[in-house]
């Protein structure tokens, strides 16, 4: 099955906001209506730095989505991308989903500058793993969170 992989539009809220909401729930968060739009409007905003991609089935329906965003790369006084957000929902698991959507964002790195894509994943996201495992190099960055 052929996907197609492309910017989410206007029109892709009831498409995206399933995959958004799986999303969530992968990672034990709960995702309200508030949340949603919020994240929505962001996406949509052409002043906010977040963007969506979404992998799209053959009857239209999107089976995956990417949320990415421009930052600077002030090591190499360049701009890259990071890679927030990755799901594919089960059923399209494994048809190359996750990596044709890892490789559009890449292609807009390359757009914005030379920095690549970067991104981080939960320890236990063994399958996921797998796959970043073959498309990029694993670093030795520690991250730490603060909360509010």
């Amino acid at each position: 099955m052929a996907h197609e992989i492309r910017l989410a539009g206007d029109d892709d809220f009831f498409g995206w906001l399933p995959l958004f909401e799986a999303y969530c729930e992968f990672y034990d968060t709960e995702l309200d209506d508030a949340k949603a739009l919020i994240v929505w409007n962001w996406i949509r905003d052409e002043h906010d730095p977040l963007h969506a991609a979404l992998a799209v089935d053959d009857e239209g329906t999107p089976v995956g989505l990417a949320h990415f965003r421009v930052v600077p790369d002030t090591l190499r006084a360049t701009r890259g991308i990071h890679l927030d957000d990755l799901y594919v929902t089960e059923a399209a698991r494994g048809a190359g989903v996750g990596r044709a959507l890892i490789e559009f964002v890449h292609a807009r790195s390359l757009e914005v500058g030379t920095g690549g894509v970067s991104w981080i994943t939960a320890e236990d996201n063994a399958d996921a793993r797998r796959l970043y495992d073959e498309l990029a190099r694993r670093t030795t960055w520690v991250t730490y969170e603060m909360d509010a």
